[in-house]
């Protein structure tokens, strides 16, 4: 059975025996974490942006642990700059692992960062369709909503689907709504919100949307919560 953990902002682990999936792993300055666990054994990390909220300490973790971090290729190369072992990729790309894989589809979004003394760097951000075991994934990065969502639920049927719902830097609840419309999980979970003031949102509001609008159920998990993910949703 896999679990998740949420950190809280866009930082989730998807865990499932001695495998731990570690995406945007945003620790340090998070407020809802204020420090990397130390109990942190990720497999391997998924970026799917170069924002420090997103980022965050994902090359220090891989440097620590061993695990390599998978990224666009502009990001991947930077992480492998600093030391930590990197998986490059693209979008429609599919990188194969034990558990399944993950295939690096579009985001909405900007991606940049500066290195300590270095100059402004940047690439395309994405999002992830992640095939763990015997369940599909979709954790949406930062994003707008986008009508080739619903080409991305067609082509792989998400079970889960994190998603966005903070406005002003990505989707608002009204947007990430429709966004379960085009996607059609099985089930969503609201990510990205209520980290600081421009993004403060109410989570139950959306998941009484989803649940009257859609045919998805909606689960909300707290920062710091675990949720075991049912084998037949």
């Amino acid at each position: 059975m896999a679990r998740l953990k949420y950190y809280g902002h866009a930082c989730w682990s998807l865990q499932q025996g001695n495998t731990n999936v570690l995406i945007d792993p945003f620790l340090s300055d998070n407020p809802w974490t204020k420090g990397i666990p130390t109990d942190l054994r990720p497999t391997a990390i998924f970026l799917t942006h170069g924002h420090s909220d997103h980022l965050g300490d994902a090359i220090a973790i891989a440097k620590q642990s061993g695990a390599p971090v998978l990224a666009m290729v502009e990001l991947a190369d930077y992480c492998q700059e600093q030391g930590a072992k990197s998986i490059d990729g693209n979008f429609g790309g599919v990188v194969k692992f034990d558990f399944g894989w993950a295939k690096f589809v579009p985001a909405w979004h900007s991606s940049t960062w500066a290195p300590p003394g270095g100059a402004l760097r940047s690439t395309t951000p994405n999002g992830f369709v992640i095939r763990f075991f015997d369940q599909t994934f979709y954790h949406a990065g930062d994003t707008g909503l986008f009508y080739d969502m619903k080409l991305i639920g067609e082509i792989n049927p998400i079970d889960v689907a994190l998603l966005p719902i903070g406005g002003h830097y990505t989707m608002g609840v009204e947007d990430a709504v429709r966004a379960v419309e085009l996607l059609t999980p099985k089930l969503v979970i609201p990510m990205h919100y209520s980290t600081w003031p421009p993004i403060e949102q109410d989570p139950e509001e959306f998941k009484r949307l989803v649940e009257s609008k859609t045919a998805a159920k909606c689960v909300v998990v707290k920062p710091g919560a675990e949720w075991d993910v049912p084998a037949n949703l």
